[in-house]
């Protein structure tokens, strides 16, 4: 298994760019199953998830002509050969479930397993199913929730539904399985993520209609026939505000490239809150842990334009080590401080009620051996390791490979001491 070595490091300077986002490009990869013609998707990160994700679309009958070296991926979609998605790639991957609509919408049938993904809680599917069948399709779904589920429908039919919760993963089936629909599609109390936006902006080139996403309210007029296009994957928002806090806990200087400032508010806001100072230059967002005292501040994390859970692990990190005490409280997963085991193994002290965390603050980490428990985690755990005496040894780092491309040479680019072992 292989490990990151992250040693006590001096404050990160320089430039990094953000690579294009894994929760985007998972979606359009999917989406790209709607049409027989070929979908070229750029600014595509090489990733673990983008992997499985090119490999759960071949199982299907698609052809991929990946140039990830360039961040390209051309998805040829002329025959979908079958309808089954196989276990052993759903396992690993969550967003496996995406496809579960474009395959309906293109061969009226779907088999697909329960997916996996990072061990962060429940996330059930039942919304997800829930909008399937507002709109025509028969579910069967093993008891014992051990098996696939399958469904099947004769005809796509146009309906209205609201979402209980505003699911990100079924907005997105919902849209995807609306777009060749007969009639209209209404969505209300929608996800409003930029992800999503990315989704239907990719859609609506291929000749989809869709209005209001972004917003709580998505209307999906339903079309004939979709058409290949080209795309540019929208910049990683996680991973920007997970280089944003790398320089505000190392007490750095990073001026990060390719980031679009409306979609990192909630973590500029409560950098902002800690001290750091952050703007825009023509080159990219400048900012700065090394002009004021970083002091601690309070978060709740939110579905979108919230606090992100996604960061929740990440800016603890930065809670741990700053003056004075804080709370976190996290309301989207019921079972995401799993990290904290981790934290306090390096002298963090993190007390959690619920779900809610306690972090007394001002601590001098220790270096220790961690585990990544999850992807965001992972991440989390190497900036601990940046400002902790001595050496911190991360194991599980499969998760981080799933979620942050070239990882090593972006922070050592910045001064940061981490290596790679591979066991």
């Amino acid at each position: 298994m292989a490990k990151f070595l992250v040693q006590k490091s001096a404050p990160l300077q320089g430039e990094v760019e953000i690579s294009g986002a894994k929760n985007a490009v998972l979606p359009i990869m999917a989406a790209s199953l709607l049409t027989e013609e070929n979908c070229v998707i750029m600014d595509t990160p090489a990733l673990r998830d983008v992997d499985v994700m090119c490999r759960l679309l071949e199982s299907l009958g698609a052809e991929i002509h990946d140039k990830l070296e360039e961040n390209t991926v051309e998805i040829e979609t002329k025959a979908i050969t079958k309808s089954e998605a196989p276990f052993e790639l759903v396992k690993k991957m969550r967003a496996s479930i995406l496809v579960i609509g474009p395959l309906l919408a293109r061969t009226g049938k779907a088999t697909i397993p329960l997916p996996g993904g990072c061990a962060i809680g429940k996330r059930p599917i039942e919304l997800h199913l829930k909008g399937l069948r507002a709109l025509g399709v028969e579910i069967q779904e093993d008891s014992g929730q051990q098996g696939p589920l399958e469904a099947k429908v004769d005809r796509l039919v146009g309906n209205d539904v609201y979402l209980d919760f505003p699911s990100v993963g079924a907005t997105e089936v919902i849209i995807m399985t609306a777009v060749l629909a007969e009639g209209t599609t209404v969505i209300e109390n929608a996800a409003q993520e930029p992800e999503i936006v990315d989704l239907a902006n990719f859609l609506n080139k291929m000749g989809a209609r869709i209005k209001g996403a972004g917003t709580d309210t998505v209307k999906i007029e339903g079309v004939e026939k979709l058409h290949g296009v080209s795309h540019h994957i929208i910049p990683d928002r996680i991973e920007a505000g997970t280089f944003m806090l790398s320089a505000v806990i190392t007490r750095g200087n990073i001026l990060i490239k390719n980031i679009l400032p409306d979609h990192v508010k909630a973590i500029t806001a409560k950098l902002r809150e800690c001290g750091a100072e952050i703007f825009m230059t023509d080159e990219g967002m400048v900012v700065r842990g090394d002009v004021n005292p970083i002091i601690s501040t309070d978060i709740k994390t939110l579905p979108y334009p919230g606090f992100p859970t996604d960061l929740q692990s990440p800016f603890m990190a930065l809670l741990a080590v700053s003056r004075g005490p804080s709370v976190v409280i996290e309301t989207v997963f019921e079972n995401r401080f799993m990290h904290v085991a981790e934290f306090n193994r390096m002298g963090a002290n993190i007390k959690t009620e619920g779900n809610c965390a306690i972090i007394p603050g001002e601590k001098q980490l220790q270096g220790a051996q961690v585990v990544a428990t999850d992807l965001r985690a992972g991440a989390a755990l190497i900036l601990t390791g940046l400002v902790a005496e001595g050496t911190t040894e991360v194991s599980d780092i499969y998760h981080i490979d799933r979620g942050y491309e070239k990882f090593v040479e972006k922070f050592r680019g910045l001064g940061a001491t981490i290596i790679r072992i591979e066991d």
